[in-house]
């Protein structure tokens, strides 16, 4: 009866005999790696990682940034309107102390020593110009220094030119110049020529006088920076006649500063 009731699962001993002796996965894998095959097929393995090297940086609030700018700013504008303030307080103390005033000039003389047109067409002109210059200032003198420049002028054309001597002006001084001025102009028949029709049509010929002049002013006696002003004349005269005393129907001047 045993040998009976064993042999009823015959399948079993089939089945034992029928099983495979090859391993699903290789024989060096690890449990980790022993999955689904199913899995196997959408599984990505993560690739190793290389170590970076870490930088550390500080980024400061923006809040000091703005703020630290914001006291630049201040800052400067304080120090520049203190400068402002400063320069404003000893500019109005030096006028208060000194009241300074500007020189006054003018042409008072003209003769003309020399005034011939030549065969080739050259003019040769020569003037003798007096002028009176006014310091009217109490406490400040003024030094007339070498640079400086005078000339006569013909609407657009230079006549004749000099420059002024070196000297000192003190306070409150008149000091009158005769100045010789000389040029030579080519080319000047057609200016002649209109010359003499400016007298036969208006009977006078607008002249302009032109000063560049390089001073230093002394106050006190403190003798400070060097400056330069401009002086323009202008006349009216009623001929140009050579050897002869023009008179002048007409003079006003224009002082102008540049530092």
């Amino acid at each position: 009866m045993m040998t009976d009731h064993q042999r009823i699962h015959p399948d079993n001993e089939l089945e034992a005999q029928t099983k495979p002796t090859i391993p699903l996965y290789p024989r060096n894998t690890s449990k980790s790696d022993r999955r689904d095959p199913l899995q196997h097929k959408y599984f990505n393995p993560p690739l190793p990682k290389r170590p970076f090297p870490v930088r550390h940086t500080y980024d400061p609030p923006k809040k000091k940034r703005r703020s630290c700018c914001c006291r630049f700013i201040c800052c400067t504008i304080s120090i520049l309107l203190i400068l402002i303030i400063a320069i404003s307080i000893s500019v109005g103390t030096l006028y208060l102390a000194f009241r300074p005033k500007l020189p006054k000039y003018s042409v008072d003389r003209l003769r003309i020593t020399q005034f011939n047109l030549t065969d080739n067409n050259n003019l040769f002109v020569t003037f003798d110009v007096t002028v009176t210059a006014r310091n009217p200032n109490k406490k400040i003198g003024i030094y007339y220094v070498n640079g400086s420049h005078i000339s006569a002028w013909y609407k657009e054309t230079e006549l004749c030119e000099g420059s002024l001597p070196i000297f000192y002006q003190g306070h409150r001084n008149t000091t009158v110049l005769n100045l010789p001025l000389t040029g030579q102009t080519q080319d000047a028949t057609g200016l002649v020529n209109t010359l003499q029709q400016q007298i036969a049509e208006a009977g006078n010929i607008p002249l302009d006088i032109k000063v560049n002049q390089n001073v230093r002013v002394k106050l006190g006696k403190l003798k400070i920076f060097r400056v330069k002003f401009h002086v323009r004349c202008k006349l009216v005269v009623n001929s140009l006649g050579a050897d002869n005393d023009i008179s002048i129907s007409n003079s006003s001047c224009k002082f102008r500063l540049k530092l």
